[in-house]
């Protein structure tokens, strides 16, 4: 198999859609990229998930700019991922919100997060070089925080654990429109390198509850009726559900992380392997997953050099 990472290959670039979900509640969705949302105000624009450079930040401000001219207030960041917070400073925004444990770990694991995403996907980081650093929140918030955009009534909500520790959810409970972030992913394979398997299933039954009638995930295209929203919870929770069996069961038949890697690609690719990014989240996947159903409860961090040596360990 390829030594090198299977997104390096993943150069073509993707058709964007902006699509309007409720009277000034909008999407920017990318065949399989990683999606963002954009909520207008009375006095100004939320956008929710900065994207990967200020440069593609300017690209989703084109967008807006085609449906208002208020400025974008406040970005709200789902997780700590290089992926969806390095572009931040392309917005100049007042303000940049996320949970105290998003907070914590981009003090904790976020400059070498931004090495390894940079050197696994390197596409997603169009003009890589317009970015000054590390994405810093100016508003920490714990558990939850509600925030009037003039008469809009926005939810942030730390759901609980999965994708990260961090996972933050936007809800607008009167147009009943969620923001997932990569809790949620619709046939796009989760990314599960810094997850808590565990704990990501009773999360989906917490988002489950909002009774959302349409929702954006971190990938894949918007979901615009309810039946929609609970068929990617379920996808999500299949998805991690068959992993995590897999791989608790090679744990306790004492098989190492290269035999369950195996296992887990002969079991899961029939029914997954279509999904997008499946070939690069995969190694990443497991190897978490083997770390937690073997007793290691927090992710280990992933550096480049790291990468490097999982990927090239597993694919040989």
């Amino acid at each position: 198999m390829a030594k090198t990472f299977a997104s390096q290959a993943d150069l073509e670039e993707k058709k964007e859609t902006f699509a309007e979900l409720a009277e000034g509640v909008y999407c920017l969705t990318a065949e399989g990229d990683p999606n963002s949302g954009v909520i207008v105000g009375d006095d100004g624009v939320m956008v929710i998930d900065a994207r990967a450079t200020p440069v593609m930040a300017q690209d989703l401000v084109r967008h807006i700019r085609t449906v208002t001219d208020k400025p974008v207030k406040h970005v709200m960041l789902t997780h700590y991922h290089a992926v969806r917070v390095l572009g931040a400073s392309g917005y100049h925004a007042d303000n940049i919100i996320a949970s105290d444990e998003t907070y914590a770990l981009i003090q904790e694991r976020g400059k070498q997060d931004m090495d390894s995403e940079i050197q696994r996907f390197p596409r997603l980081f169009k003009d890589v070089s317009s970015i000054p650093g590390l994405t810093w929140p100016t508003i920490v918030f714990h558990d939850r925080m509600i925030l009037w955009m003039g008469k809009r009534e926005v939810h942030i909500v730390q759901a609980g654990r999965g994708h990260t520790k961090g996972d933050t959810v936007v809800w607008l409970p009167k147009e009943k429109v969620m923001f997932s972030g990569d809790l949620v992913e619709y046939g796009a394979t989760p990314y599960c390198g810094d997850a808590y398997f565990t704990d990501w299933p009773g999360t989906l039954d917490r988002l489950a509850t909002f009774g959302a009638e349409k929702m954006v995930p971190g990938r894949g295209e918007a979901l615009t009726s309810a039946a929609q929203v609970q068929d990617g919870l379920m996808q999500t929770r299949s998805f991690l559900t068959d992993l995590t069996q897999v791989v608790k069961d090679g744990v306790a038949a004492g098989h190492n992380l290269k035999q369950v890697y195996r296992t887990a690609m002969e079991r899961l690719e029939p029914k997954y392997g279509h999904w997008v990014i499946f070939q690069h989240c995969m190694p990443f996947n497991v190897s978490r997953c083997f770390d937690e159903m073997s007793g290691i409860r927090d992710p280990r961090i992933w550096t480049a050099e790291r990468d490097i040596e999982m990927w090239k360990d597993l694919n040989d």
